[in-house]
Parts: structure tokens; sequence; C-alpha cells
């Protein structure tokens, strides 16, 4: 059976992702076969396996940063929000409806064998599992019937780091309040705290940390620095979506429309990875600007998401940079929006929609939803592709598939793939482009290598700016760099020799 340890927050974005990532990293360095866990994930961002199973984005990243590929054993139940109080419920990488929140709290403890079977998979195949709670374990109105905190901890006979976050202040009380609030023998699980997010003199913290020791027996596992790494963000909550995430030798600037249900923002993070570009999320046309290139991202609920900007402007003024010939890119929801209409005849993603709702007539395409949901891997290369960036022609892409509804067009396709999950090897046609608007169903289109830079150096010739490219740009290898200065960076800050002697040394029963 797999050594176990388990990352908990005392809040939603104390850094448990980072975390658990970087140990998975650390682990592999180490020479142990790893493999990060989550039971429950709530969140827009997914990723779709080699078998088109869909599970978290988070754990995806975290299996990449272990060296391992993903599997929806790492994450049996995602949830993705459809609104404030549902969503729809994943299991084992494929949907069993939408469920109202109250509904899914009294079903969710018929999953309990189904995270016991992911659990139990990944131990028999991993050296180490890195398990990742969600929020607080000290949600009191939610402790009954857990499956992602403190209930997965014994589940998995798994010792638990409490990781709170300085940067918000009140760090002492959240870690004290979040352990009171347990019950004794969750109490004992916890063998280790964490400061995350740390800026400034560490000296004048250490009084603290003694008497938060003293107070609940409980020996400090490390003070983490606010690190400088560029990994990806589990969801809305991360700072990639809160303003410019790049200025640095700016010349470009990219504009992301931040949707109130954007999905997959990530697939845009490799921009801000690249000198001369700004990158900047907005969802007010007072901060749109001038930009030059705009970015429609996937959404949960494409409707709503493309009625909201048609409501407060930004449709209309997307449509005036376009007219200047600014270009345009949608990407799955985006695209979508981006054709002539948008039909729901089985109401899968609205209420009463079924008559076409009109799209923003950009390009020559019509969406209807059906029941059933794509989920893909594909890989091919650019059809003949014209305007701004006719330079694609012909490059490879490589990505997935997440979405509903079937995609008419009575132009050329964008890119011819293939199917390259497992036992699939089906031929076909995807997205479209017109003048300088293209869009595509392709999540991670623009990872591939050549694709971001072609576009980055298409944007400057079109500014008649000359870019020094003496350095050659490949984003994967821009990945790997940024989990080893992860590890780097956790092994300096946290007690790695106490937290090795924690998970092999747990006095606790198997899983049951």
């Amino acid at each position: 059976m797999a050594k176990t340890i388990m990352i908990q927050g005392t809040m939603s974005n104390a850094g448990k992702s980072l975390i658990a990532a970087g140990l998975c990293r650390i682990f592999k360095q180490d020479g142990y076969r790893v493999a990060p866990f989550k039971s429950q994930n709530m969140a827009l961002n997914s990723y779709i396996t080699e078998e088109g199973l869909e599970m978290g984005r988070a754990q995806a990243v975290q299996a990449e940063a272990a060296g391992v590929k993903p599997e929806a054993a790492m994450n049996p139940i995602l949830l993705k929000p459809t609104n404030d109080i549902g969503s729809q419920v994943i299991v084992n990488g494929i949907s069993i409806g939408n469920m109202p929140a109250r509904e899914y709290f009294a079903y969710k403890k018929n999953l309990v064998p189904e995270v016991k079977r992911a659990f139990q998979k990944l131990s028999e195949e991993y050296d180490i599992i890195v398990i990742e709670g969600a929020g607080s374990p000290a949600e009191i109105n939610l402790k009954q019937d857990d499956i992602v905190n403190m209930g997965m901890a014994k589940m998995a006979d798994a010792p638990v780091l409490l990781v709170g976050d300085i940067d918000r202040g009140g760090v002492f009380a959240q870690l004290y309040g979040t352990v009171m609030l347990l019950e004794p023998d969750e109490k004992a699980m916890i063998k280790g705290l964490i400061v995350n997010k740390f800026r400034g003199d560490k000296t004048i913290l250490d009084p603290g940390l003694e008497m938060i020791e003293k107070q609940l027996s409980i020996p400090i596992a490390g003070v983490v620095p606010y690190m400088d790494v560029d990994i990806e963000e589990e969801d809305s909550l991360g700072n990639h979506l809160a303003g410019t995430v790049r200025t640095e030798r700016t010349a470009m600037e990219i504009v992301v429309i931040r949707m109130p249900r954007i999905s997959n923002f990530t697939d845009f993070q490799v921009f801000s990875t690249i000198p001369w570009v700004s990158l900047r999320y907005v969802d007010r046309v007072s901060d749109l600007g001038n930009p030059d290139f705009v970015i429609l991202p996937g959404s949960k609920s494409t409707v709503q998401d493309l009625l909201w900007m048609r409501e407060n402007g930004l449709e209309a003024a997307i449509l005036k940079l376009q007219a200047k010939d600014v270009p345009v890119f949608g990407i799955c929801g985006g695209f979508q929006m981006l054709g002539e209409s948008i039909s729901d005849p089985f109401q899968m993603e609205t209420d009463g929609a079924v008559l076409p709702v009109r799209g923003m007539g950009l390009l020559p395409v019509r969406t209807v939803f059906g029941k059933e949901k794509t989920r893909t891997r594909v890989a091919g290369s650019c059809t003949s592709v014209g305007g701004i960036f006719e330079d694609l022609s012909g490059l490879d892409v490589e990505g997935y598939e997440i979405h509903m509804g079937e995609t008419t067009r009575s132009v050329p396709p964008l890119t011819y793939v293939m199917e390259c999950q497992s036992g699939s090897h089906l031929a076909k046609m995807d997205g479209c482009q017109r003048g300088n608007v293209y869009g595509t169903y392709i999540h991670g289109f623009f990872d591939k290598e050549g694709i971001a830079m072609t576009i980055v150096e298409a944007l400057a010739k079109k500014k008649g700016i000359t870019l020094d490219l003496d350095v050659e740009f490949n984003y994967q290898e821009y990945k790997e760099e940024q989990y080893n200065r992860l590890a780097a960076q956790l092994r300096a800050s946290l007690d790695m020799e106490g937290i090795y002697e924690i998970m092999f040394t747990k006095a606790m029963s198997s899983v049951k």
C-alpha cells in the first residue's frame, strides 16, 4: 500500500493545490512513484484523460508535476457549478447529471464506495499519494458525511498537514480556530502546521510560531514564502485572473474576456510566459481598452455568458474592435458564441432556450446542444489558415475537447484532427476562420510548440515591431522549470525530513 500525506487548508485558496504539486515533484525527484488525489473537486477548469474521461485540472497539473499520466481515479468526483446553487456532477470522469446543492449533499454518501475504489487503485500502483482537501475541514455545517477533508483522511489513513494563509492576515486565528473546531480524533490526525505565503523577516514571526505550537501541541512543518513560480491555478480565485498577468517588455496586449462562468482559463497562460506580451482578463467595457488581440474563453453556461456580454456592452465593444481589424479568437464556448446561433432543444444548459439564441455573427457556424457531452483528446494540424494568423497553416495542434453541442459550418475548418484517446481513431474537422476571426473546440490549442509564438509574431508584424527572437521558447520545458523551481523553494522552507517521518511512521489503521 502507498504511503500518504494529506494537505488541508484553513480556507479556500490557502495554497493547498500548489503545495501538493510541489510535494509531488519533490517525491518524484527523490525516486518515488507518486500520484495526486482529490476525492471531490469543485472547479470549472477540467481536463480530459487519454481514455476520454473528465477530471479536475488541478490534479492533472499535479500529475504532470509528479511525472505521471493523469487519470480519472486521481479525482473521482468533479463538481462543475452551473449556477449559484447547483452543479454538474462528474463521477469517474463521466457526468451523471446536474444536481442542486442540497440534493447532492444528501446523495454524496452514495459515492463513498467510488472514492474508496479510486484511492485503492492508486494505492496499489504508486509509492506515495499526495491527497488534497477542499475548502476547510472546520465547516461545521458540512462535516456530516464529509468525503473530502477529515472524512477522506480517515478513509485513506492519511496524516494531515494544515495550511494557513498569512497573506490574508490572521493566520494564527485560522490555524487555532480550525483545529479547535475539530473532533479529538480529527485533531490527532493533524501532524504539522504550514504558514503559507509569508513575506518579510521570519524572525519577527518566530514568537507566534512557538506560541501556536505550544497551544495546539502540533509542530510547525514549515513557513513557505510567497513563491515566485508560474504554475497553472485551479480556479477563478487564482491570481492569474486578477488584472494584468505580465507587463515586462510589453509590446502586445492580449485581452481575455472574464465571463461569470469562465472555464479552462489556463488555456491562455502560455501567453503570460512570453516576453513582449501583456495578458489581461477583463469583465467590463471600461477595462477593455484597445488590445491587439481578443480571446473569448470556454464557458460552463455558454448562452448565459453570451447574454451577459450582450447586456453589459462587451459584445458591442468586441464587434467594434473586430471591425477595426483586431483579431478575435474563440475557444470552445467562445467559439460557439462567435457563430450565428445557439440552440438548446433539450435545455441542457438553459431553461426555455429552445429557439435559437442569436450569436455574435462573426463566424458562419450554428451550434445545437445535444444530450451527450463530447469528451476526447485530439491531435492534428491546422489547415490552410487565412487572415493575420496565416502562418499557423500546417502547424501541429494537440489538446482536448469538453463541450455540449455540435457545430456546423459553411466554410472550411480551422484544423483537421484525429481523436487520440484509447480505442478511437476517428478523423474529424474542427473550428473555422473568417477574416481575422477564428474559433476552435480544442482546449490547449495555444500550448503546442510554435502556436503561441506564431500568433505573437503575427501581432508584432501587424504593429510594425521586430522581435528579438534569439531564445527559442518551449512551453513544456518552461513548465518543467517551474515545477523544479517550486520543489526547490518548498525544500528550503518545509521540514521535509519531518514530513517523511510523518508519512513513514504513522500509527493508524489501514483503509476502511
